[in-house]
């Protein structure tokens, strides 16, 4: 697991009437250090959204509705595990909360035939004027993920 990364598996309460989980917490400081905006899209089946970064902000994501491939990619020069890829399986089949720090490119592929929703938490909030977001390109060499479905 790249360094930093945190998973929240989420614990749902059932009864007769359905459910109820937490999503992030304040007193929850290991998971987001502090809040900075909630957000919420959609992405329709097959799209790939990646990938970006940023410098100053961390991610906590959440996909409540749908599946995707989340993909991470270490670009921290200091960190030991420079260089290295995570891939994820979020949404309806995996309901987790997936903490991304600054400075790890992520993206993700919605899976499956209907639309992925995502909910994520940043740690700043969206500066139009000097936004905190840098692209690579969905298919860049130095990350080198297959977006491919994989038959086995």
């Amino acid at each position: 697991m790249i360094d930093g990364v945190r998973i929240k598996k989420l614990k749902k309460h059932c009864d007769d009437r359905g459910f109820f989980a937490e999503l992030v917490r304040d007193d929850e400081k290991d998971i987001l250090s502090r809040f900075g905006q909630a957000s919420w899209s959609m992405s329709y089946p097959g799209v790939i959204k990646a990938f970006h970064y940023h410098e100053k902000q961390d991610d906590l994501w959440f996909f409540p509705s749908g599946n995707a491939q989340v993909v991470l990619f270490d670009l921290r020069k200091d960190s030991e595990t420079h260089g290295e890829t995570d891939v994820y399986y979020m949404g309806e089949e995996n309901p987790i909360m997936l903490l991304i720090p600054k400075g790890i490119a992520h993206g993700y592929r919605v899976l499956g035939e209907r639309p992925a929703v995502i909910i994520y938490f940043t740690t700043q909030s969206y500066n139009v004027e000097s936004p905190d977001e840098k692209r690579i390109e969905w298919n860049d060499q130095r990350i080198g993920f297959d977006w491919n479905t994989k038959f086995r």
